[in-house]
């Protein structure tokens, strides 16, 4: 452990919150700097990036090591084929991977990296093309590139000058707007992302659709407009997903009768002073909920989910969904679609019903 003091307990707030904010408008003001100094340069590399036949790779030390892996990632992710390059374990076999076709994007805020200009050389004698992001153009790394994106003389966020914070704040902006460029260029598009997410919840949301959530006649509750209530609640009873679809002589959905409306149904019939007999001999055609809200099978899952939460005057539970010919093929539960991984973002109703609070 170093001589570093640390008092045992920290009270001073707002010396703290000061120091934070500090650090943040320095970071900010410095974005804000480079936005003024940005040109031809970043057009250069996003042309480069843009026309690559080959892959992207992108190298570079320490904490623009780690800067570099988001990079390749959200590259990655928008389907363009980018690698992390370790520049000191390049030397020792990685070197292989690298071909005539690919691009080397290099980040080094001194330019004077030892392990990043030792690379950059190399890559020289193949003839791959050099992306720098660094501080200056006098710099080797910017000498030695064939495009030098400049971030400028700028103050690390910290006391001493010494940690990696503004220059490593303002590289990874530069990776963030060549990879929307590029993004928005190509027409990448969500359905693109989702390819490259499809566990993801992004993935989920953009290709999960509400036929996947479906399982044949087991999620299928029917029952016709002339079967009573006694047999539409066997149903219900049967298939415990909270409701049935109600359909006409052709099969499509005229109908629904959920547990909701069990109780409403049989609290009416009370008042009426009907007997039991009576009502549970009464056809669902009578009783049943007309013009349900239902979606069809190839919608998705997050948009279905939607439709449920927003429903007015309260959230349903329940969702028929139907064929191009509004034939009932499954019931989905609005349980189903927390379990799949969907969020619910109305605060009020999740106070209320904490059992969709995941």
């Amino acid at each position: 452990m170093s001589n570093i003091k640390m008092e045992k307990k920290v009270d001073h707030k707002t010396e703290i919150l000061n120091i934070a904010i500090h650090v943040l408008q320095q970071e900010a003001d410095a974005l804000q700097n480079l936005t003024k100094i940005l040109g031809d340069s970043f057009f250069q590399a996003f042309q480069l990036i843009l026309e690559c036949k080959g892959r992207v790779f992108i190298s570079g030390m320490g904490k623009s090591g780690h800067i570099c892996q988001k990079i390749a990632a959200s590259l990655t992710s928008t389907g363009i084929s980018s690698h992390f390059l370790h520049p000191a374990e390049g030397f020792h076999g990685d070197l292989g991977v690298l071909h005539k076709e690919d691009i080397l994007i290099a980040l080094s805020y001194s330019g004077e990296t030892q392990e990043i200009i030792d690379l950059a050389s190399f890559v020289k004698i193949f003839q791959i093309p050099i992306i720098a992001i660094t501080s200056h153009k006098q710099s080797t790394l910017a000498r030695q590139s064939d495009v030098a994106i400049l971030l400028g003389t700028i103050t690390e966020a910290d006391p001493y000058n010494l940690i990696p914070t503004t220059s490593t704040t303002l590289m990874l902006a530069i990776g963030d707007a060549l990879t929307v460029a590029l993004m928005q260029f190509r027409k990448f598009t969500p359905e693109d992302f989702a390819v490259f997410h499809p566990k993801g919840m992004l993935g989920k949301r953009l290709t999960l659709q509400m036929k996947n959530l479906l399982s044949g006649e087991k999620t299928n509750p029917i029952n016709s407009e002339h079967e009573t209530l006694a047999e539409a609640m066997a149903t219900i009873t049967k298939y415990n997903l909270g409701g049935t679809s109600i359909v006409n002589d052709q099969g499509k959905l005229v109908g629904i009768i959920t547990d909701g409306d069990l109780r409403r149904i049989i609290e009416n019939f009370t008042k009426q002073n009907t007997t039991l007999q009576v009502a549970m001999n009464t056809e669902v055609h009578k009783i049943m909920t007309r013009q349900p809200t239902y979606v069809e099978e190839n919608i998705l899952a997050y948009d279905a989910l939607q439709i449920m939460e927003n429903h007015k005057p309260r959230p349903i539970f329940v969702l028929p969904v139907v064929d191009q010919d509004d034939r009932p093929v499954g019931m989905v539960h609005l349980h189903a679609l927390v379990q799949a991984g969907f969020k619910l973002q109305d605060s009020q109703f999740l106070a209320t019903h904490p059992q969709f609070n995941y």
